[in-house]
């Protein structure tokens, strides 16, 4: 389907990999081509307008980190490799469902789904081979990394702020590569519950994220933000069993966690229920191939009749990829990162025919522009007074090894 779908222009492929045991969920979704687009330059009231416009169908798309900057009076000058625009949803032509091994094909313009399904069929698959990307740069030393964590933790101590996600790129230049084989080759060794296949234009996300930034069913909005992280022995249960198990007991871990899930109880308490909002879950602990990771669930009961753009005013950009105060530690990403984050740490997801949404997080992801040949990727963590530099530093490079070595291996 996936080599299918990459004939457009446009398309959003969404693989939960059958991590999500809720029934209600499809295993794998794919939008592609377009009846109706939201125009690149668009604002809030565009975007209602927008989704009004077009309510009762599927619309898929993606907010950009980026987007902060319509939240709040804040600006951005770093370089951006990448390009993606801000905030880009469209109406797709074509709609695959796959669940418990029977597809689905809607087509919103004149085309016969059978025809489509012949199309499918008839498209062979792509060539796995790429070539690999090894000459990899960190826009940063380690040593100029280690350096801004401590300045960080000064405006920690000063009190400008509690916690601050900090985050570094790795980028390549004149990079040929095949994506659809790569995003393959990644989520076969890093399969996880957000993946995703994301094009527009030529523009390309792969992207193998964990997180879920916010889920709508029905009247309910759900939060699931990740704070902890420790890496994975595969080749030892017990070793492996004794690592999750420092996760779980690890008070610097727990106090990261704890701070984003009051960011978002506080998020979710602007556009919900007085009294809704509720921790449903703290501290778990979750197994991926890579990484153990401690992830906590926020719910809460939505006002009646809330437009989208209030939703994302209230909880936009999500706390796990921000920090807290919000806005104050926006401004510092700004000061201390040297590039855009672009669609990095912003959201893919889809509304569905009923109003019901599902939007991921953007991490543990290779971003690459096929028309300038720039290739990028980028890690960061939680930044907080007990955060020891050299080891943010080690995790930075854990989160990142599933994506090293699928460019490295080519």
């Amino acid at each position: 389907m996936l080599n299918w779908a990459n004939r457009f222009n446009i398309c959003s492929f969404l693989d939960n990999h059958q991590y999500q045991s809720d029934d209600t969920s499809l295993e794998c979704m794919v939008a592609c081509g377009s009846i109706a687009r939201l125009a690149p330059d668009a604002g809030f009231d565009e975007l209602d307008v927008f989704l009004e416009m077009h309510k009762g169908q599927w619309i898929f798309g993606h907010i950009s980190y980026d987007t902060k900057n319509k939240v709040e009076q804040l600006h951005s000058t770093h370089p951006d490799g990448i390009q993606f625009p801000d905030l880009f949803f469209f109406v797709p032509a074509v709609i695959l469902q796959l669940q418990d091994h029977i597809l689905t094909i809607t087509c919103n313009d004149q085309n016969d789904p059978e025809e489509m399904y012949a199309s499918i069929r008839s498209v062979t698959a792509a060539p796995s081979f790429t070539l690999p990307v090894t000459h990899i740069q960190p826009r940063l030393s380690k040593e100029a990394y280690i350096k801004t964590i401590e300045q960080l933790k000064q405006h920690i101590v000063r009190g400008d702020c509690y916690e601050i996600n900090y985050c570094q790129e790795f980028y390549a230049t004149d990079v040929a590569i095949n994506p659809v084989s790569l995003y393959q080759q990644l989520t076969s060794i890093s399969p996880n519950p957000f993946a995703c296949y994301y094009k527009h234009e030529s523009q390309h996300l792969l992207c193998a994220s964990p997180e879920r930034f916010l889920q709508k069913k029905g009247s309910r909005v759900i939060s699931q933000p990740i704070k902890g992280t420790i890496r994975r022995n595969p080749d030892d249960s017990h070793a492996d069993l004794m690592l999750l198990n420092e996760l779980k007991e690890s008070e610097k871990d727990k106090s990261e966690n704890v701070m984003v899930v009051d960011l978002v109880r506080n998020d979710l308490s602007k556009i919900c229920k007085e009294g809704s909002v509720t921790v449903s879950e703290l501290f778990g602990i979750y197994s991926f191939p890579q990484v153990h990771q401690m992830i906590s669930t926020v719910e809460g009961e939505l006002e009646n009749d809330l437009p989208f753009s209030s939703i994302l005013k209230a909880c936009f950009p999500m706390g796990s990829m921000t920090g807290a105060p919000k806005k104050r530690v926006m401004e510092l990403i700004e000061q201390y990162e040297k590039t855009k984050r672009g669609l990095y740490s912003g959201t893919v997801g889809y509304f569905a025919p009923n109003g019901d949404f599902d939007f991921n997080v953007v991490i543990r992801s290779i971003l690459y522009n096929a028309t300038s040949k720039y290739l990028g990727y980028q890690v960061g963590g939680g930044i907080t007074f007990y955060s020891d530099p050299v080891k943010e530093y080690e995790e930075c490079l854990l989160k990142a090894a599933a994506i090293r070595k699928v460019l490295e291996a080519g």
